[in-house]
């Protein structure tokens, strides 16, 4: 015995993955299917394959190597939702099962037994998910013939439930009945008011409603009384409509303005010769025929139908050659006397066929005992079909995502619609302002050749189409002026526009196939998808700013994250005594509550040149001891990276490029996906590198990069102040003397220019207006000098604080950051320099917290020409002890009070400068400058005389 039928031996299957169970399959298949099999590996491949080649199911394992099966099927499912697609896991869960029935899965296989053992079942249900979509798209063909047919505007149709009520009616109907639908909607058909107007009584109506219910085609005529004016006759045809499984799922009622025709029927009875005239006109053929068969009667249109002369129908012999044999019982008409729309077929001259309806009555017309009235329906029932493939069609639109998606539907379903196989849709690229092939049909491919992209300019028949908004029908497009390929085998040719989206083409090699049903229909599924493509327009506009809210909702959630930790990490550092306390704090705040997985921070050794831990915290894992953290730019850690740049460094993805360098194997087994490196530096001082590891990739955008690149200043600039304060608390320090020679520097331009010798000696003044400076000049003149300074760029302003014989002092105002400052933040005294026009000195006192080699290698930067001349260490306890007790008493303001009354004089005696010269100087009042000058009087003799227990006997010894 035969074994059944099966689909597998026309089908092309893509196996996708290296699992063993695909092979065991792909071998099953070729061995027992005449099947195309195909396999790859990838999921790149995959999309490549259904993109260029016919597939008719896709089999894939779960894992990919750089994809999932999921992550294909959501790949595909964005291609097309046709495609049956099976995914088979032997570590599946209900999880992965749920993800991939919502993706779109045709089936789910668990795999738990042996590839051998389940080679049977996955054929098997390979071959059930491929009938399954042959079966979805057989009805989407149907649907779109039924809506084609349901809105023709010359016949009236209702659409009845299984119970007979009035479920749909189309415009024709609507108008033909002149009630308001939403009354009548859901009221048994038999019972409309219509025909209580007309001479049919409701039962006749509800008989053959109720035949049709029992799967019986059904017609009857129904006129209007003769008392109304202009009566109508409608000839009302009910056809049952059942489902694959012989299930009745509707009844459709047709109804056609047949007033016309009975007219002509009546005059026929009146005058044989009228008749025959008659017959002339209708498109309906008249055979006469005696009780063998043979014709005394043929109507002249005979040719309309069948396309032979009366002639050739005569020479045929009997009307069975012509409507087969058998097609009506005899008897029966005996006992009616006329059989009504007997539903058959016949073919014409050319060899087409036809869909008739036959109405058989028995005359007696010389000869002729039986006459058949011949109706050609093949347009109604095309119609019919086309319209069920419609309704196919627009129920498929209603779950499509993208316009790729749809414009695929209208191409594969352009030959049901329409019984053309040649189309194509293009959609409008906005960017770029052009038309791309979105989808084509392969005998458009064969007639056309390939379709290009074409530019929305209006030159050629697409463009035009859709620029203008106007459907195009040719007959033969080679007529048409702008047709761009010339060499194109398409001869009948319809463009029409989607809208703002694009345009539907579809054609045929021959000439002339466009009728008025085939525009009405190409019009229609033009304007089912048009609608489609606008919803989708409209779903992704929603849920491209649904995407853009989420995005910003979880940007914000993080950057309030990351805020939240600068705060709390700023609060420590405020609060912090020691470098080792911010080190350790600003790790473990990083860490905390899984911010992120791992934070250090290490300190460059300029002997091994590699970056030492100094403290860490969060998820280490011996991380720290696997690696040497070289300092280099390229093929090394983050964490040496900043070291050799002093830039952020920042890897997104650790596991990109594992075999170029080896640190990101170690960062991996530890889970560190990505990481972010930033450098502690703060006016030039580098104080480390602070580096942080994320559990996931891409955790560090720009903005984290940005607020962390912020926090490493601000840690830098908190380890400059703990070392300032160290340096303040420290009493041994070391005195360095250099010799520069860089005329770049303002002491050393100005004595050059002003042929003097300068020095200063600790009198530096920083204000909101500027930073201030005292240097005393000798031998040179005071004017000279102060006229040299008014011309360098550098000096901003320049006043005279005292004079004493060849100099004096001078107070400048500097545009430019002055060393002293500069010394000050890496914790060092510019203690004194000392400048005339061949040579500069420079002295600078440097606690012993403070690395010597920085504040030598910052003077080397600095200048362009440096020699250390001296370096001594000092102690100076008491010296140093009451000083910063006297510097801690007294505000900036009081401060440059006493510092400008100082160098004006006015502690000399006799006093160079009275107190109403300084206060002019410093823009006061000379009350307020007297006030000033005895407050600082007052703490200075305090920390004397009380804080430094100093007596008078002791001092007297």
């Amino acid at each position: 015995m035969d074994s059944p039928p099966t689909v597998l031996g026309s089908s092309t299957i893509l196996l996708v993955g290296t699992n063993d169970w695909i092979t065991q399959l792909a071998a099953t298949l070729k061995a027992r299917t005449d099947a195309t099999v195909q396999r790859v590996r990838t999921k790149s491949e995959t999309i490549d394959v259904i993109r260029t080649h016919t597939t008719d199911c896709l089999i894939t394992e779960y894992a990919l190597g750089e994809a999932t099966g999921l992550e294909l099927l959501r790949a595909i499912r964005n291609e097309t939702t046709a495609l049956p697609v099976l995914l088979g896991t032997a570590a599946g869960s209900e999880a992965i099962a749920s993800e991939a029935i919502e993706a779109g899965v045709t089936d789910y296989i668990a795999l738990t037994d042996p590839p051998e053992q389940m080679t049977g079942e996955l054929i098997e249900r390979t071959e059930r998910a491929i009938r399954s979509a042959q079966r979805s798209a057989t009805q989407r063909e149907r649907a779109r013939q039924f809506d084609a047919i349901f809105n023709d505007s010359r016949t009236a149709t209702w659409v009845l439930d299984p119970n007979g009520a009035l479920a749909r009616v189309n415009e024709t109907a609507r108008r033909m009945i002149d009630e308001d639908i939403k009354t009548i909607i859901g009221e048994p058909f038999w019972t409309l008011p219509w025909w209580s107007q007309a001479d049919a009584t409701e039962a006749e109506v509800h008989q053959i409603v109720e035949n049709a219910l029992d799967g019986t085609f059904g017609n009857i005529v129904v006129p209007q009384p003769q008392h109304i004016e202009n009566p109508r006759v409608i000839d009302l045809s009910v056809r049952p409509v059942e489902n694959e499984h012989g299930d009745l799922v509707s009844v459709v009622v047709e109804g056609v303005d047949i007033t016309e025709r009975v007219d002509l029927e009546r005059d026929l009875r009146q005058s044989e010769e009228l008749h025959r005239v008659t017959l002339n006109n209708m498109t309906d053929t008249v055979l006469i025929t005696d009780e063998d068969g043979k014709y005394t009667y043929v109507c002249p249109n005979v040719h309309f139908i069948f396309g032979y002369t009366a002639d050739e129908i005569h020479e045929q012999g009997e009307i069975s050659d012509l409507l087969g044999a058998d097609f009506f019982d005899r008897d029966e008409l005996a006992a009616e006397g006329v059989l009504k729309n007997i539903e058959t077929t016949a073919t014409d001259k050319a060899g087409n066929e036809h869909t008739l309806l036959v109405n058989v009555r028995e005359v007696s017309i010389q000869d002729g005992t039986l006459l058949f009235s011949c109706r050609d329906i093949t347009k109604r029932k095309q119609r019919e079909e086309a319209l069920a493939t419609l309704q196919g069609t627009a129920r498929d639109f209603l779950y499509a995502e993208t316009h790729q998606e749809i414009a695929q539907h209208v191409v594969d379903d352009t030959p049901g619609v329409l019984d053309l196989d040649a189309s194509a849709v293009y959609l409008f690229d906005a960017d770029t302002n052009d038309l791309r092939p979105a989808a084509h049909s392969a005998t458009m491919r064969e007639l056309n050749g390939p379709l290009p992209t074409v530019h929305a300019d209006g030159e050629t028949l697409p463009s035009f189409s859709f620029v203008e908004g106007e459907t195009l029908s040719f007959d033969d497009v080679h007529d048409a002026d702008r047709l761009a390929n010339r060499a194109t085998d398409l001869r009948s040719a319809t463009y029409i526009p989607l809208g703002n989206h694009g345009v539907f083409i579809a054609g045929s090699n021959q000439v002339g196939v466009f009728d008025d049903v085939t525009r009405e229909l190409a019009d229609l599924l033009a304007a089912t998808a048009e609608a489609a493509l606008d919803r989708v327009t409209r779903e992704s506009r929603l849920r491209k700013q649904d995407r853009t809210l989420q995005a910003q909702n979880e940007q914000l959630t993080a950057l309030n994250r990351i805020n939240e930790t600068i705060r709390e990490i700023d609060q420590a550092l405020v609060q912090a005594e020691t470098r080792e306390e911010i080190d350790y704090t600003v790790c473990e705040l990083l860490t905390a509550d899984d911010r992120f997985r791992f934070a250090w921070i290490g300190t460059v050794d300029p002997t091994t040149n590699t970056v030492e831990p100094r403290a860490w915290a969060g998820s280490e894992r011996g991380y720290l001891d696997s690696q040497s953290f070289a300092v280099s730019a390229s093929d090394t850690e983050p964490t040496g990276q900043t070291a050799a740049t002093g830039d952020v460094t920042i890897v997104t993805n650790v596991a990109a490029g594992l075999r170029d360098e080896p640190w990101r194997k170690d960062a991996l087994a530890r889970d560190y996906l990505s990481v972010l490196s930033i450098p502690l530096v703060y006016n030039d001082l580098t104080h480390g590198v602070l580096t942080v590891y994320a559990p996931t990739q891409n955790a560090f955008d720009d903005t984290t990069k940005a607020v962390l690149a912020e926090l490493g200043e601000t840690i830098a600039s908190a380890l400059s102040a703990i070392e300032r304060k160290n340096a303040l608390l420290t009493t041994s320090i070391t005195r360095v003397e250099f010799a520069v020679d860089d005329s770049a520097f303002i002491l050393s331009r100005l004595a050059q220019d002003g042929a003097c010798t300068l020095s200063y000696q600790g009198g530096v003044q920083q204000s909101t207006e500027g930073i201030y400076v005292f240097v005393t000049v000798k031998d040179g003149s005071l004017e000279n000098v102060a006229e040299a300074a008014s011309q360098l760029v550098a000096i901003d302003d320049v006043q005279q604080i005292s004079t004493e014989g060849d100099g004096g002092v001078l107070r400048l105002r500097l545009t430019q950051p002055f060393l002293a400052l500069e010394l000050a933040d890496h914790g060092a005294i510019f203690r004194e320099a000392t400048a005339d026009p061949t040579s500069t000195t420079l002295v600078i006192d440097i606690p012993n917290s403070i690395d010597v080699r920085t504040i030598t290698q910052l003077v080397r930067e600095t200048f362009s020409t440096v020699e250390l001349r001296s370096k001594q260490t000092l102690d100076q306890s008491i010296e140093h002890d009451l000083y910063s007790k006297f510097l801690e008493k007294l505000t900036e303001r009081q401060l440059e009070v006493i510092q400008t009354a100082y160098y004006s004089g006015f502690f000399e005696s006799p006093r160079e400068s009275t107190g109403e010269d300084v206060a002019e100087t410093l823009g006061i009042s000379p009350p307020a400058f007297y006030k000033h000058a005895r407050t600082v009087q007052r703490k200075l003799f305090a920390t004397i005389f009380e804080e430094s227990n100093l007596s008078l006997a002791g001092s007297r010894k």
